[in-house]
């Protein structure tokens, strides 16, 4: 009787350990939220092209328009409207009247955007380019000779021999 729950702690110590490992180890990114123009906001003569080339767009990041609510507007269009500054067409009103306005980056390609009643031709335009975020390649293997351990997260070591240290112990209380 005693044994079965030695099994059956031994069995939980793997899973806790194995889930524990998967999560170190899980690369993810947090989302950004980008502030459109940065400390210029959402205003005329400004190149938004520039702005966006300086920064990385991810699937999951947020674009945050701040802008004159009695001024100006944020339409999302399709890549004609947007080179031609038409409004007419628009796929998204972003706008909701705070003059503080996000807008989640859901899928990996371009989106574009510009402001109604004339204010595009006047640079109030912007494209971004979204991507899928990569992690970065896991570190290569330990070299020859060297000790094993010391490839993995340390972490994960550290985990191990805590595990290997208790399994130690109960094999030697039953001995």
């Amino acid at each position: 009787m005693r044994k079965s729950g030695i099994v059956m702690n031994t069995n939980m110590m793997v899973a806790v350990v194995a889930a524990m490992a998967m999560l170190t180890c899980a690369m993810s990114r947090n989302a950004v939220r980008h502030q459109v123009g940065g400390k210029s906001m959402w205003i005329p003569n400004f190149n938004y092209t520039d702005w966006s080339l300086q920064e990385k767009f991810y699937v999951g990041d947020w674009l945050y328009f701040v802008y004159d609510k009695h001024m100006y507007n944020v339409l999302e269009v399709n890549e004609t409207s947007y080179e031609n500054c038409n409004e007419k067409d628009f796929i998204f009103n972003i706008t909701r009247g705070a003059g503080r306005d996000v807008f989640e980056l859901k899928q990996a390609k371009p989106y574009y955007f510009l402001a109604s009643g004339g204010y595009c031709f006047g640079g109030m335009k912007l494209k971004v380019d979204v991507v899928e975020f990569v992690p970065a390649p896991d570190p290569s293997p330990p070299k020859s000779g060297s000790n094993i351990i010391t490839g993995f997260n340390p972490i994960i070591s550290l985990m191990v021999i805590v595990v290997w240290a208790g399994l130690f112990k109960i094999s030697q209380e039953f001995n």
